[in-house]
Parts: C-alpha cells; structure tokens; sequence
C-alpha cells in the first residue's frame, strides 16, 4: 500500500511537470494579437469587403449611362454579283466613330445612381456588421480557450488533492482508523479527477481550434491565450441607448436599404415618361483601303413607350413593394436592437454581480476545506462529513470558473448589441 501511495504521489508531480513543459513551448497571444491575425485572415470580412467593392463598382455602371457613349468601328465587305453574261465583286472599307448622349429620361438614370450610393452605404453597414460579428465569435472563442487553459489548471489541482487525501485516507486506512468505503470512494474520487483533466485537455484542443478558425488561421498549430477574467465594459448605471440603437450597423444597413428603395420606386415611376437621346457619327469609306469618302451623321432620338404588356406597370409595383418591404425591415431592425441591448445589458449585470456571489462561496469553501483537513487528520471529523466539504470546494472551484467566463462571455453580448466592430478596444 504504501509502495501504491508513493507511486501516486509522482505519477501527480509528473504529470503537472509534463503540462507545464508542454504549455511553454506553445505560441502564447493576447487579446490585440488575435485582433490584428482576425483583421487580415478571416474570410468573412474578405468577403465583406469585397462586398463592398462590388457595391462601388456597381454605381460606376449605373453612372456611365450619363456620360457620352462613344464607339469606333471598322469593317470591310465582299458583295458578288452574278448575272447571265458576267460575274461582278464589290470591295466595301469603313471606319468611323459614332457617339450617343443620353439628354432626358426623367432622372431615372439619377435616381438609379442614388440608389446605387445608398447600396454602398448598406454593403459598408454590412462590413460593420459582419466585422461586430466577428468580433463577437473571436472574443467568444478567446474567452473559451482562456477558460479551457484555467479549467485544466483547475482539474489537475483537484486531481491532486484527490490524490493526497486517498494518501491521507490509505495512510489511516492502513492504520485501522478508516473503513474500506472511504478507501474505494477516495480511490474514485482520483479516478474521476483523472478523467476530467483528459476531459479539460480534449476541450482545450478544441477551444484551440475554434480559436484558430475565427483568426481565419489556414493551418493549426497548440496555441495559449494570456489574458484576465476581467469585465471592463459594464455600468451600474443603466445607459441612454438611443444613441446606440443610432449607431448600430444593422439599423444603419435598414435604413439604407430603404432609401435604395424609395430611389427605385422614382426610377420606375420615371419608365412612363419618354427618352431623348442624341447620336452624331462620323466615316469614312470607299471600295479600297484606306477610305477616302467623308461621312457624317447627327441625330436626335425621342424613345416614348405606349405598350409593353403591362410591364411598366409591374416594374412600379414591384419597386413599390420593395420599398414597403424595406421599411417593414427597418422598423423590425430597430425593435429588435432595442430589445437586443436591453437584453444584453441585464444580462451583464446579472453576470457581473453573480462573479462575486461566487467568489464569496469559494473563499467559504476553501476556508472550510482547510478546517476540515485539519479536523481529519486529527480524527475530529468523520470521512463522511470531510468528502462533502471536499466535494463543495471542487464544485465552487468550478462555479467560479464558470461566472467568470459567463461575465466576459455577456460583456462580449453587449458589446456586440451596441454593434461595436472588431477594433473595439474593449
């Protein structure tokens, strides 16, 4: 038995020695670090942003309709004819270049550009969304990885508690001072221990992933998080959050939506009215290369649509329909950040004040796991009566793990309620 409690003793003290020669060598990042790798690499806000260069080149094709549209051309052509008494082949050559202006067309081209500028003000809104998002998925997973690594230092405390108290009990066991039930339950104990720190390590791996995946990191390598279980961004006071329902960039991609909107709708309005465009060319062409012949042309051209099977009509009441869908949206968009930030904020609280409920319990249980060892050792106490005292202190040990990662978890909540992007300095 004894050779049994000596070999538990190093197994503990080799193992936490291997743990910590392994954590060394592993890449260590702050908070900023996973900012900036986030910044560059993650495909989410590539894509967002290439989102919004497609927005910006859009309104360039919808502004080009207003600027002269200018071509040039050249061409050669064989004519043969063939009659009963000969045969006889033409030779044609042109080149010229013709212009065409768009003069009037009832602002629907300008309507259609303001349009365009108000789909950029969305795809940028989308990017502030997309970047808040991200933020939010970034901090959730550093906030998971810094728990994993404090979980697993926690679990492997424990482990060693466990197995000094199934020495303490072998020792009295041996010793006829306890019964078997208490050996085989501190024997359980150790293995339950064991368990959860090769539990905490499999979850640290996986919090490492999910890490490594919202920096937009191509290829996984072990990787540590430094960094406090503080909660920085929080009030007793409850704030005015009008100013961020304003400000946050899902109300702000509505509202932009539905501006869009409404410049459709004077766009088909202004299908009903007629074009007015101007063309002047000018050529030159002969039967042989180089053309020598001067031509020239100019013109105006009055475009007036008088029946198109309705289709004006439906265009005007599609535009029509967008633009009270839009604004439907908007108005669901801002109840719901309002309800969001309220949410939010009670949440954090709530997490906050529940962060020194349970440091009271583990200072508690810490003090009463020092009595009750103590008590034991000098058989005051019944195994029965130390185990639970135990028990609680793994449970608070654990509970205060769990507020102070819910708090950073509900302060990332309300950050992102208020729609704070990625370079947030909280």
């Amino acid at each position: 038995m004894f050779r049994k409690v000596g070999r538990l003793a190093f197994a503990s003290f080799l193992s936490l020695s291997i743990f910590i020669i392994g954590a060394g060598a592993q890449d260590v990042l702050t908070w900023q670090d996973c900012i900036k790798e986030a910044q560059k690499n993650h495909p989410d806000l590539i894509s967002a942003e290439e989102g919004v260069k497609q927005s910006e080149a859009a309104k360039k094709i919808t502004a080009s309709t207003l600027f002269p549209q200018v071509n040039s051309n050249v061409g050669a052509a064989t004519a043969k004819t063939t009659s009963d008494t000969s045969t006889k082949t033409t030779d044609t050559y042109t080149y010229g270049v013709t212009a065409t202006q768009l003069l009037f067309d009832a602002a629907k081209t300008a309507n259609d550009v303001k349009a365009a500028s108000e789909n950029i003000q969305a795809a940028r809104h989308s990017y502030r969304f997309t970047s808040s998002f991200v933020r939010f998925r970034l901090r959730t997973a550093f906030i998971n990885l810094l728990k994993a690594q404090e979980l697993l230092n926690i679990t492997e405390q424990i482990k060693k508690i466990r197995r000094d108290n199934l020495i303490l009990i072998a020792l009295r066991y041996e010793s006829g001072l306890e019964h078997k039930g208490a050996l085989l339950t501190a024997e359980a104990n150790v293995a339950q221990a064991e368990f959860e720190v090769t539990q905490a390590k499999r979850a640290l791996e996986v919090a490492q992933k999910e890490l490594t995946k919202e920096m937009g990191r191509i290829q996984f390598a072990p990787m540590r998080v430094e960094g406090a279980f503080e909660v920085n961004d929080t009030s007793s006071e409850k704030p005015d959050f009008k100013d961020f329902v304003e400000k946050n960039p899902s109300l702000g991609r509505s509202v932009a939506r539905r501006n869009a909107a409404s410049f459709g709708v004077k766009a088909a309005q202004a299908n009903f009215f007629p074009t007015l465009s101007a063309q002047a060319g000018a050529n030159k062409t002969s039967s042989r290369w180089l053309p020598e012949n001067d031509q020239w042309n100019a013109a105006l051209s009055l475009s007036f649509p008088l029946f198109e099977g309705w289709l004006k009509s439906a265009e005007l009441a599609g535009a029509r329909s967008v633009f009270n869908q839009a604004r439907a949206d908007e108005r669901s968009t801002k109840d719901g950040v309002v309800l969001a930030l309220e949410q939010a904020w009670a949440a954090l609280q709530d997490a906050a004040e529940n962060v020194d409920v349970q440091k009271k319990f583990l200072t508690a249980s810490e003090e009463r796991s020092k009595i009750a060892e103590s008590q034991y050792s000098l058989g005051m106490i019944q195994f029965d009566n130390w185990t639970i005292i135990e028990d609680d202190l793994v449970r608070a040990k654990k509970a205060f793990l769990d507020a102070q990662a819910g708090a950073m978890l509900a302060e990332a909540e309300w950050i992102q309620a208020k729609g704070e992007v990625l370079e947030y300095a909280q």
